[in-house]
């Protein structure tokens, strides 16, 4: 559990700081689109100190008890990442957004959320066992 809390640290931070200096780079990079409004521009920035926030907790969490605090944060990221994939599959589907970023984002998401469902399902199996 230590390294998906190193690597979803690294990256969370990674997008959310760029979210809070350049939302429009960040916004085009990711979904291939530009973003021209003002609420835009909020949004992606408190998406981005969001992002920030949680990676502060993973790196905060990663030397914890399994069953400890490490467990809380493994199971938000759980949630983050299928609630981020729902929206960018979403996106890319319904919306028709396209960027060459978008899919590999996706895969990514899909990839974390697994290793965070099977993280709460074993060590919530060896509490129980114990």
């Amino acid at each position: 559990m230590k390294l998906l809390l190193i690597i979803s640290a690294v990256f969370e931070a990674l997008v959310g700081a760029s979210l809070l200096v350049l939302p429009a780079f960040t916004t085009s990079t990711l979904l291939g689109v530009a973003l021209d409004s003002p609420a835009g521009f909020v949004a992606a920035r408190i998406g981005g100190a969001a992002l920030v926030a949680l990676a502060i907790a993973c790196w905060n969490a990663r030397d914890g008890e399994r069953a400890g605090p490490a467990l809380g944060v493994v199971t938000a990221m759980l949630f983050y990442n299928f609630a981020a994939l729902a929206v960018l599959v979403w996106a890319g589907i319904r919306l028709e957004l396209r960027s060459p970023m978008l899919w590999p984002t996706i895969v990514l998401h899909l990839a974390l959320g697994v290793w965070c469902l099977i993280s709460v399902r074993f060590s919530k199996r060896q509490t129980t066992e114990v």
